[in-house]
């Protein structure tokens, strides 16, 4: 860590010394590296620029030809074409830039909703149909108190 700093230090103050000396000292690989920082030689970016263009095309072509075959292959075995993976790739691409969740499809909207009613039919817990029931739970509530603390205090001694 100490040589990191050392180095960190000296090598600034040589910086400005060559600096100072107009470059005279600098190695050339120094020099070099600052001048192709962002500016390349026009031509290896042309050539770049092409070789990128033409790799891209290539692999358009190459896709169009495998689904040509894709194609063939459905024609000749009558498969049809898988849309649902389209369509979810699609959302996908659409909720990229989303924030929170994905909207739900009204299937499924419909299943949580007969799924939530099935539990509500098992759910102890649920509200009583009729007044009646609700009174008979409400007076029930202290005799279940007064049993819960009297069996706690039987396992529980206060010292």
């Amino acid at each position: 860590m100490a040589a990191f700093i050392a180095k960190q230090m000296v090598g600034n103050q040589l910086k400005s010394v060559k600096a100072a000396t107009g470059g005279a000292l600098g190695d050339k690989d120094e020099e070099s590296k600052e001048d192709g920082d962002g500016g390349e030689d026009p031509e290896i970016e042309e050539a770049r620029r092409e070789a990128e263009e033409k790799r891209k095309e290539k692999h358009r072509k190459m896709e169009e030809e495998r689904e040509t075959m894709r194609q063939s292959i459905r024609d000749k075995y009558g498969i049809k074409k898988k849309q649902e993976e389209e369509e979810l790739l699609k959302q996908q691409m659409d909720s990229a830039g989303r924030v929170g969740r994905k909207k739900k499809t009204p299937a499924e909207l419909a299943a949580e909703a007969n799924a939530g009613e099935e539990e509500d039919d098992e759910d102890e817990f649920a509200m009583p149909k009729n007044l009646d029931e609700f009174k008979s739970k409400v007076q029930d509530i202290p005799q279940k108190l007064t049993q819960t603390v009297g069996e706690v205090s039987e396992k529980c001694s206060l010292q």
